[in-house]
């Protein structure tokens, strides 16, 4: 099977994709046939070597986290999910065409959208959820910023915090607008021209921005005040896909490549050149 690993940490060229033998799953573990994996910021921060205390990773180390496909076989001792169940979650070392992954991290996908858009939740929505819903409680009537609401957790933070009933003021550059009002955004300012209002009850940033104004809330990703680091909750997931499945929540994909693409994916991140969650196809 293809799998795209590094043998050393360095720069997007120790990417490379090459074949290795399919995983054979274990007692309590699945096989799951990949359909796509989504690249995540914090990947270059493993590839470059940076945070090992964060970004822990032997070598040679398969690359990505999100995963959606579909269960190929079952190890000893599963009941839960059979050969041909549509699932996806959070796993280390999605990015290929095999893994094998416990049985208990992973949840069912939603079926209302193609499988391979589903690898773009795990990480982002789940992020997005946590801030929402555990480290901001949103309520209703709360005045919202979303700094940083054109990318890929911005998204679906978006579309969480007004479900929660917030009025959402949401920062975007102009190619990104059109879709976060679309997501329901009650307002949208272009940060490249408009100054951030100061007059909100919550803040999530999203983004690095030492400009973001203060609020009686602030939620961060992106380190300083009230930063957090989002844990893999699979019964929330579950919860996402209800959401979906639903057409309470949408998903939205900016780009999708197929593997070998991942190279030029993480060196387009580094240069800033990325918006939104993009996906890497298997088939």
């Amino acid at each position: 099977m293809r799998a795209a690993r590094i043998h050393e940490f360095g720069d997007a060229s120790v990417i490379r994709v090459e074949e290795v033998p399919v995983p054979r799953p274990g007692p309590g573990e699945v096989l799951v046939e990949v359909a796509a994996t989504a690249f995540n910021p914090s990947e270059v921060g493993l590839r470059s070597g940076l945070l090992p205390e964060v970004f822990r990773a032997s070598l040679p180390h398969t690359l990505g986290w999100d995963v959606s496909g579909t269960v190929a076989e079952t190890g000893a001792g599963v009941s839960d999910l059979a050969a041909g169940d549509r699932v996806f979650g959070m796993v280390d070392g999605a990015a290929a065409e095999y893994v094998a992954a416990p049985a208990d991290v992973l949840a069912r996908a939603p079926r209302s959208i193609p499988l391979a858009d589903a690898a773009a939740v795990p990480v982002a929505g789940l992020t997005a959820w946590q801030a929402v819903h555990e480290h901001a409680r949103i309520e209703p009537g709360r005045r919202v910023l979303v700094n940083g609401a054109g990318g890929g957790v911005g998204t679906f933070a978006v579309q969480l915090a007004k479900l929660a009933g917030g009025h959402v003021i949401a920062t975007a550059s102009p190619r990104s607008a059109a879709a976060v009002r679309r997501l329901g955004a009650d307002e949208v300012i272009d940060y490249t021209t408009t100054p951030l209002p100061a007059d909100v009850d919550v803040l999530l940033n999203l983004i690095p921005a030492a400009h973001a104004p203060a609020s009686p809330v602030t939620v961060s990703i992106a380190g300083g005040e009230g930063h957090f680091v989002m844990r893999y909750d699979p019964a929330q997931l579950t919860a996402l896909a209800a959401l979906i499945d639903e057409g309470r929540l949408t998903v939205e994909i900016a780009e999708s490549h197929p593997l070998p693409a991942l190279p030029r994916v993480h060196r387009r991140a580094e240069a800033g050149d990325l918006r939104g969650k993009v996906t890497l196809l298997m088939g």
